[in-house]
């Protein structure tokens, strides 16, 4: 039997600030060479749990410990935040947060210099690792050049060079495209094997993760394990939807077909999950019931764009003769690769980057003729990296901001930011400071603040990144309610079960262009679209080719259809 690498035994933790502890009898264990996924709904203790583990906790956050936290035997509280590190590699959500070198190899080799490693060796082990992990061709690149993928690799090679006993990741997919997060995952099963370190993953995105196996999946809540078991025996049961854990959508599929998911049918992914023909026949039968479908007739377009480029430098544009509507009351998702120039065409929309040539429209308004402000009023932005947006020092006042430069009465303002503080399951904290929340928590602040100003337009930059499925869907919903009230949404997003879920009408980039403008279901299950914009087929489709369904695509817009339903019931 494998050496166990890190032990919780009773353990407990309770911040100074707090008055109730976020941790409460701890027990896990994990050994040498497995792989683990932690996963729960935001606030239920995993950053908690992360900070224990890589020594965040008691070093940078104060608080009162009981019980026992052990890495290979010590206990970390004899332990200094130096001797952890040569033992726990923590590859944090935030990669911009990570970078400490001017270039690649100089962040791999920062561990490295550290300890005083000669330059013949210190060369030999950076060039070693970055090619592990893919990224030697860039070592004389800055890190702020790279991609979201790649920037992730040279986190990860950074931790690598110290031949850590664990490698900890703290919600690795959530800026990643599809495709760059499936890679991500394999990155990370190949690197568990070629170490046999243990492998500590902390993530929402339960079926992304699920690509590659993991031999465990810990369940918490309210500073709790409720579960500690394999994927096959987890996705048999209902603690997923009972936590607001986002359950794979080909399980949900499967049961509304009226099947029982059963460990022994390997549920764990689409590729190994065993379908008698029964369970075939069962769900060609749902289909045949539920497959007729309404179509909408497009509204008028609110927001107009037309040959719109743009460049920082005449030799390379980001945005490459881009034309498209945004309709009114609809919610359309932009999708595509890292770097295709989603967020670059969402800046010039507002007015923070200024197009090389085309024009944006209003209604009849030539968009060029408005100030950054007077864009503001009509078309609200949320920016993908919160810390970018935030101001104030309190969450309450921080939402309250932009009603307040408005000159709102306070009144006023007090009864529309709870309310949205409610809605964004913000409202427990309107009284703390921004500080103490966790990136996930700082999103729904940024969210609240935009969305207290009831634009016309919201564009939304990854709006659900870091979220638990229960704040996801809140937030979802809340802005389905803004919009049947009249406010158009744009969402940039990574999340193909969002796109799918709640889009009307997708949008794809890649490389500046807009190569498909269609519905959701249409998109994820087009391979050559897929493949060209770092998508990833979505496992419904393969579900339906599993049950020797024809027309998939068809069947993908009868589940999406059908959730809706049922979750409005």
């Amino acid at each position: 039997m494998e050496e166990v690498v890190l032990s919780f035994k009773d353990f407990g933790f309770k911040y100074n600030a707090q008055v109730e502890p976020t941790l409460y009898n701890i027990d896990l264990e994990v050994r040498r060479g497995e792989k683990i996924l932690i996963a729960g709904p935001s606030g239920c203790g995993k950053s908690t749990l992360v900070h224990c583990i890589n020594g965040l906790i008691p070093f940078s956050y104060k608080g009162e410990k009981t019980g026992s936290l052990t890495v290979k035997g010590k206990e970390t509280s004899d332990m200094s935040m130096f001797e952890l590190s040569k033992s726990i590699g923590t590859v944090l959500q935030d990669s911009d947060g990570q970078f400490v070198g001017l270039t690649v190899a100089e962040d791999i080799a920062f561990a490295l210099e550290n300890d005083c490693i000669g330059e013949p060796e210190l060369h030999e082990r950076v060039a070693e690792v970055a090619d592990l992990v893919s990224i030697g061709d860039h070592l004389g690149k800055s890190p702020a050049q790279l991609s979201g993928g790649q920037k992730q690799r040279v986190s990860l090679a950074g931790v690598m060079v110290d031949n850590v006993d664990i490698f900890l990741f703290d919600e690795p997919l959530a800026n990643l495209d599809p495709a760059t997060g499936k890679q991500a995952v394999e990155l990370i099963d190949e690197i568990q094997r070629e170490t046999g370190s243990a492998v500590i993953i902390v993530e929402h995105r339960l079926e992304d993760v699920l690509w590659r196996h993991v031999d465990r999946v810990v369940l918490m809540n309210d500073g709790r394990i409720v579960s500690n078991s394999t994927p096959d025996e987890l996705l048999s049961g209902d603690l997923l939807r009972r936590y607001g854990i986002r359950e794979p959508l080909y399980i949900t599929a499967l049961k509304y077909a009226g099947i029982q998911i059963r460990p022994e049918m390997q549920p764990w992914s689409i590729r190994s999950i065993e379908l008698s023909d029964s369970d075939r026949a069962k769900v060609c039968q749902w289909f045949a019931r539920h497959s007729e479908s309404e179509e909408k007739t497009p509204s008028e377009a609110l927001l107009s764009a037309r040959n719109i480029c743009f460049g920082y430098d005449a030799d390379h544009r980001i945005i490459n003769d881009i034309s498209a509507d945004i309709r009114r009351e609809e919610l359309t998702a932009i999708v595509g690769t890292n770097g295709a120039g989603k967020s670059t065409f969402a800046k010039l929309i507002c007015g923070f980057e200024t197009q090389n040539s085309g024009d944006f429209f209003f209604r009849e308004t030539d968009l060029k003729n408005l100030s950054i402000k007077e864009r503001a009023d009509h078309i609200g932005y949320v920016m993908q990296n919160p810390n970018q947006m935030i101001s104030k020092v309190m969450i309450f006042d921080e939402v309250a901001l932009g009603l307040r430069k408005r000159g709102v009465p306070e009144e006023e303002i007090k009864k529309r930011v709870e309310r949205v503080l409610e809605i964004c399951g913000l409202k427990p904290f309107r009284k703390w400071p921004v500080s103490a929340l966790s990136f996930g928590q700082k999103k729904r602040v940024t969210i609240a603040s935009i969305l207290v100003l009831e634009p016309e337009i919201i564009i939304l930059d990854e709006p659900t990144a870091g979220q638990d499925y229960r704040h996801y869907t809140e937030i979802m919903e809340f802005l389905l309610e803004l919009k049947q009230r009249g406010i158009t949404i744009v969402l940039i997003t990574h999340d193909m079960h969002l796109m799918l879920e709640y889009a009307e009408r997708t949008i794809v980039f890649t490389n500046g262009q807009i190569i498909a403008d269609d519905t959701g279901y249409a998109v994820l299950t087009d391979r050559e679209i897929i493949e060209k914009a770092s998508l990833k087929e979505t496992s419904l489709y393969s579900l339906a080719e599993k049950c020797g369904i024809g027309d998939a695509r068809a069947f993908v817009r009868s589940f999406i259809e059908y959730e809706r339903k049922v979750f409005r019931e």
